[in-house]
């Protein structure tokens, strides 16, 4: 249905249903794929944005030139605005799940940080809207100097569940000391019931209430966010208990770390936790504060 290949040296495509990532993988370049078992339309709009649907699903995906735009905030929301303002002529009204990539969200200082304004400018786009209604989603920075916003999701035609961590204070409850507008996501979501799509998680990582621990230390962070993993399962799994309650076979994950030296030592890490039979995607990536050193989203019971 979609397809997204990560890695700098990944081949070009004017297909709608594929996306080059500009994140590198650690290892050989990899491709993400989402497959469908029903007959696939795609195309492209008149502003860029590609799609994908199969009756039930739609991806999208737009990409939004900095300079052109006016810089980040102004990004952001443009790409926001444009996809609300698609999926309804779809017929997809409910967002699922968004991935949001761009070149060093951690530069600047204050309010002035690249992910702050990302912040405002996706609020901006939403509009005024229920936070309890927002969608899983992930926002990670890029290490290839092209400021260019890369941001996909998935939609559907009846709404999902959106879930909250209880070891977390909701994203959109943040308190001021994070910037101006709190970051607009859920936790995880689960899709409409009788939905074949499995437990959509959000970026997790070592994040306890609102605030980082072990930020010296990579291990204890990685522990802690399958700690807050864990939760987010339990959590799922009061509206869907056949959910396993483990990561597994079913599960796939995109591990994003920011020092690149310490890409082996984390595939080594999580081999031990994870094993060999949960399929996962290794980056080098910064998170949206400057003391995560690792961050993980995926999906989990597909």
């Amino acid at each position: 249905m979609f397809a997204f290949h990560a890695g700098r040296d990944a081949p070009a495509s004017d297909d709608p249903r594929y996306l080059q990532v500009g994140l590198q993988a650690h290892g050989e370049p990899q491709l993400e794929v989402w497959r469908s078992r029903a007959p696939v339309r795609s195309g492209r709009d008149a502003n860029g944005l590609a799609w994908a649907s199969d009756g039930a699903l739609l991806f999208g995906a737009m990409q939004i030139d900095e300079a052109t735009a006016g810089g980040i905030l102004e990004a952001s929301q443009q790409a926001y605005a444009q996809m609300l303002a698609a999926l309804p002529q779809h017929g997809y009204p409910h967002l699922l799940r968004i991935w949001n990539y761009f070149d060093a969200i951690t530069e600047g200082d204050g309010d002035q940080e690249r992910y702050r304004q990302f912040c405002i400018g996706r609020a901006r786009g939403l509009g005024t809207v229920d936070p309890t209604t927002l969608p899983a989603a992930t926002a990670i920075g890029r290490v290839d100097g092209v400021r260019v916003l890369q941001v996909y999701w998935l939609a559907a035609r009846e709404p999902g569940i959106p879930l909250e961590n209880p070891r977390q204070v909701s994203a959109y409850r943040y308190p001021r000391q994070y910037g101006p507008q709190p970051p607009s996501f859920a936790r995880a979501m689960l899709a409409a019931p009788g939905s074949a799509l499995p437990l959509l998680l959000s970026g997790t990582a070592s994040v306890v209430g609102h605030q980082t621990l072990h930020t010296d230390c990579t291990a204890l962070q990685l522990q802690e966010t399958f700690a807050n993993f864990t939760a987010l399962i339990d959590a799922a799994r009061q509206h869907v208990p056949a959910l396993p309650p483990q990561f597994g076979a079913g599960s796939r994950l995109k591990v994003y770390v920011r020092d690149g030296d310490e890409l082996a030592q984390v595939q080594q890490q999580l081999s031990q936790h994870l094993g060999a039979q949960v399929p996962r995607l290794l980056l080098h990536a910064t998170v949206c504060r400057r003391d995560l050193r690792v961050e993980i989203d995926g999906v989990h019971g597909g």
